[in-house]
């Protein structure tokens, strides 16, 4: 199953993608909700961010791959930090380029876990129970000021640095999944999730020991060798294996 959040007829919808089937939603996938009438066209539709997360945790140096590309040891614990909800757009949203503040602005496609319900100090065991599914993620980074700054929120935290989406998928396995990112219709990164430092069990756990995970909150789990420059004018797409693609295009700011 999947779930898309749409903007229709003057209001915020969900659909659900089945096996049968698209299907408008009755009520909320952070709540209660059944399966309503069949979605009869999807024409007109405006793609909305799959959630509206109070915070998003973002980890940092979890796969192999890209701790030796940037030339540093894996770390013995997940590294985390924040991004604000402020940076989310959706699908086909258009990411900006601060070219007032910055000079280097890179992608980082990544598997991003959407948290169902809330839950504090979730041990690795039950953190598949919180989780309501998984979508993609661009955690867009400038990365001459992450190189400048001694803590990363203004090199992270930009308006429009964080695509999500197109979808949550729901019901599916995390740890193996193929995760590959193309800029301008060619492949720069390719990678498995099973390359992680740290699976979405530990992280769920390594985070919720510090704070409380809410329904909807977002954990951006990292990205592996590959990533590289944008410019204004690029298309960039993460695809992720048993979700989709999440695509969107550089304006100069």
């Amino acid at each position: 199953m999947k779930l898309m959040r749409l903007y229709s007829a003057g209001e915020t919808r969900w659909v659900m993608f089945d096996t049968d089937g698209i299907y408008w939603l009755d009520g909320d996938p952070f709540g209660t909700w059944t399966r309503g009438i069949e979605v009869v066209s999807l024409a007109g539709v405006r793609f909305l961010a799959p959630c509206q997360p109070t915070k998003i945790i973002a980890v940092g140096l979890n796969y192999f791959s890209h701790a030796r590309e940037v030339g540093t040891d894996v770390p013995k614990e997940p590294i985390f930090f924040l991004k604000p909800p402020s940076s989310i757009i959706p699908h086909r949203e258009r990411i900006v380029y601060p070219t007032d503040l910055s000079q280097r602005v890179d992608y980082e496609g990544e598997l991003a876990v959407v948290m169902g319900k809330p839950g504090r100090g979730i041990a690795p065991r039950e953190a598949r129970d919180y989780i309501l599914g998984y979508t993609c993620a661009n955690d867009v980074t400038a990365r001459d000021l992450q190189q400048t700054d001694p803590q990363w929120t203004r090199a992270k935290g930009f308006d429009t640095f964080c695509p999500l989406g197109p979808v949550i998928a729901a019901d599916i396995d995390p740890s193996n999944l193929t995760i590959r990112t193309r800029l301008n219709g060619e492949v720069r990164q390719e990678a498995s999730t099973n390359e992680m430092v740290f699976s979405v069990e530990h992280l769920i756990s390594h985070i919720s020991a510090v704070m409380t995970l809410e329904a909807g909150d977002v954990i951006v789990t990292g990205t592996p060798a590959g990533v590289g420059e944008l410019r204004p004018g690029d298309r960039i797409e993460v695809e992720i294996e048993g979700i989709g693609t999440l695509t969107n295009t550089v304006v100069e700011g």
